[in-house]
């Protein structure tokens, strides 16, 4: 499954604004405005520098409650892009978000979204969310644990997503969801060099694109300390999937299951904490779309290599990082800590279970950086390396 394209492109300067001024002190409502630099890169999206102005709206109590953040931008293959970011915060961590951009060449994107996870005196939560998007900078490498770089191809993922999940709270630690989504995809000609995927890989299921309607039930158990920046406790989140490709008429469904489990470990003083993930996912039916299938890379699993760099039908995962605090400094009255992160990832994408199942990792170690004002805002900027050289990537939280 695939990341929202495009999100780390936009929040590296909207990450330092938030960090540095987005919980103003006082006791009456303000407005703040602070053009900072934006500068990011990363593996496949390639190297942005440009200028993001926020402006932080605060109640009169001092919480904040809008980001209104236009953002322009000058990207190494898509040319200029313009962005609006507007995000409302509310009591009871509600959240509604939209997000309007478009660069010279291709690219397109809306997304707007609602978010209550204390609906009816937080005995339920839900979402409801909708995208459409053009990113022309999606690689693809074929299908399984040993494809080479020399396969590289590049195309333009057309999506329109919408989405809603529902949940209801057992206890203070455990919820259990049900929801819908669905994801309408076109491959076209990307931005860059590279060849076509849809004249390389025509044979691959998905080359032609695909609509998919999928019904998930999920689980989650989570006894951490904070959503936001967490120093203790464990997450462990299930899900099941039908899925149905409304394309495909010989096989219509398929089948996707996921399990991944969190603890965080720290040292007495909370200066140190260990952190450990793992993460298992299963796909199961014919002639899967490959964009619906398990991947590897990115900000979230194999930080050395881009997005979606290895793909098959299962996928494991294994992330260990140790958060080191560094300093705490106060900037215009808010006190920000910064922490360096060591990491090392290890993956592989398979199909089957039947073989090998201890062999053929990735692996990539690597260092990240994070500032952060608790309990609301994290920015971090992390650093992978691999075989193939390495990857970057910026965010507005942690990787997991």
């Amino acid at each position: 499954m695939k990341v929202d394209p495009g999100v780390t492109r936009l929040v590296s300067g909207l990450s330092l604004a938030c960090l540095l001024f987005g919980t103003p002190s006082g006791i009456r409502a303000e407005v703040k405005t602070i053009p900072i630099p934006s500068v990011a890169t990363t593996r496949n999206d390639g190297n942005d520098v440009g200028l993001i102005a926020p402006t932080l709206i605060t109640k009169p109590d001092g919480d904040l409650q809008y980001i209104v953040a236009p953002l322009l931008i000058r990207n190494s293959i898509v040319g200029m892009r313009g962005a609006i970011n507007v995000f409302r915060f509310d009591s009871g961590g509600r959240e509604l978000r939209f997000i309007a951009s478009m660069s010279e060449k291709i690219e397109r994107k809306l997304v707007l979204s609602y978010f209550n996870p204390a609906l009816s005196n937080g005995r339920y939560s839900i979402f409801i969310g909708g995208t459409f998007f053009k990113n022309a900078t999606s690689r693809f490498f074929g299908i399984s644990n040993s494809t080479k770089e020399g396969d590289e191809t590049n195309y333009t993922a057309r999506e329109g997503r919408a989405n809603w999940r529902f949940g209801l709270y057992l206890n203070e630690v455990t919820q259990v969801t049900v929801g819908q989504r669905f994801r309408e995809v076109g491959l076209q000609r990307g931005a860059t060099d590279l060849p076509f995927t849809v004249e390389r890989f025509g044979s691959v299921d998905g080359m032609q694109g695909g609509t998919i309607l999928g019904h998930r039930a999920s689980f989650f158990y989570d006894t951490r300390d904070s959503l936001v920046a967490p120093t203790d406790g464990t997450q462990i989140t299930a899900f099941a999937e039908l899925n149905q490709n409304l394309r495909d008429a010989q096989y219509p469904v398929f089948y996707r299951y996921g399990l991944e489990a969190k603890k965080l470990i720290p040292s007495e003083s909370k200066r140190n904490i260990l952190v450990i993930r793992a993460d298992l996912q299963t796909t199961f039916g014919k002639q899967v779309p490959f964009f619906e299938r398990s991947s590897l890379g990115g900000q979230n699993n194999l930080r050395g290599y881009g997005v979606d760099r290895f793909i098959d039908d299962h996928l494991i995962v294994v992330n260990i990082e140790e958060r080191i605090h560094l300093m705490r400094a106060h900037f215009l009255n808010v006190a920000a800590e910064f922490e360096i992160a060591p990491f090392v990832d290890m993956g592989k994408v398979f199909n089957t279970f039947r073989k090998r199942q201890l062999q053929d990792y990735q692996i990539t170690p690597g260092i990240g950086f994070r500032a952060m004002v608790r309990p609301s805002v994290v920015g971090r900027v992390d650093y992978g390396y691999s075989k193939e050289g390495g990857a970057a990537f910026a965010g507005l939280d942690f990787p997991f």
